[in-house]
């Protein structure tokens, strides 16, 4: 299983019944090909879909359903479609429980960038900062370092903020950490990777959690 397979297949554990949730554009669109089987949950993506899948077999997509990165999804019994509008009223409105997204760099604080690298042309930042502080509890998946090897778990974060405070957990190849008014809790680390190791790969400040556990890789 690739990396980012990987980070997507832990976030879906974290999905329980009945829940509504998000997935934004990128690596979190995968979750929805990791859902646990017996859990049922209700995903909604912001361009107007309620209730769908993961990606259909070869052949088999319709090129009108698609998620928020144009992505051919499957519709599921119950399925609704709507517009923009609707879809934003539910976000802003509090009836997301769940929004799982990626980024450029998350802090010890619980602060998120994940729209905008200064001098780069970018289409703007799309649902992120409604997703943000719309939905009950934020999921930042993301690789852990930056293609130069840098960390992008910072104590504060070097690009414009998307949202500040809003990030619960965060997960990656390495390590799940929890975001706390005392900073960031570990709570899983990887079998291949010491918390030695970890904390150097890591800028921002850390606690290992007394119950920690192996971040295990889902088949």
């Amino acid at each position: 299983m690739h990396t980012r397979e990987l980070i997507a297949a832990r976030a879906a554990k974290e999905l329980g019944n009945g829940q509504v949730v998000n997935l934004g554009f990128g690596m979190p669109t995968l979750c929805a090909n990791y859902v646990p089987e017996g859990v049922k949950v209700i995903l909604q993506s912001e361009n107007g879909m309620l209730n769908f899948g993961g990606t259909p077999e070869h052949g088999l997509d319709d090129c009108d359903l698609a998620n928020s990165g144009a992505e051919p999804i499957t519709a599921l019994p119950g399925s609704s479609y709507f517009n923009i509008a609707d879809s934003f009223c539910m976000i802003r409105g509090g009836h997301v429980d769940v929004s799982i997204l990626g980024a450029l760099e998350v802090d010890q604080e619980g602060n998120i960038a994940n729209w905008l690298v200064p001098g780069k042309i970018i289409p703007g930042m799309g649902g992120a900062m409604d997703l943000l502080v719309g939905a009950n509890r934020v999921i930042v998946t993301m690789e852990h370092n930056a293609k130069d090897g840098s960390s992008k778990i910072r104590k504060l974060c070097s690009l414009p903020f998307s949202a500040k405070g809003v990030v619960d957990r965060i997960i990656t190849e390495k390590a799940v950490f929890d975001v706390t008014e005392q900073g960031l809790v570990l709570k899983e680390i990887a079998e291949t990777t010491s918390v030695d190791e970890l904390r150097k790969l890591t800028e921002a400040e850390f606690v290992v959690a007394e119950d920690i556990k192996p971040l295990v890789e889902v088949n």
